[in-house]
């Protein structure tokens, strides 16, 4: 499973929507079946849910060390 975005323009603004997806294999062809729509996500929200559904999970949050 992992996240797709959609993006749609509408009156000049950029509009992206999430849903879930899985590949399946039917007669021998992939074919991807949305499992859930997530709905409208802003741009910001996209690296995080995009990480929550990764094989691999990346490390989104760092931490700062001071410097001296």
């Amino acid at each position: 499973m992992f996240i797709r975005i959609d993006s749609r323009v509408y009156g000049g603004k950029t509009h992206y929507y999430a849903k879930l997806v899985e590949n399946k294999r039917i007669n021998g062809k992939v074919v991807q079946s949305i499992i859930a729509n997530l709905g409208p996500v802003t741009e910001d929200q996209i690296p995080y849910l995009k990480a929550a559904y990764a094989k691999k999970k990346p490390r989104l949050v760092y931490d700062e060390t001071p410097e001296n």
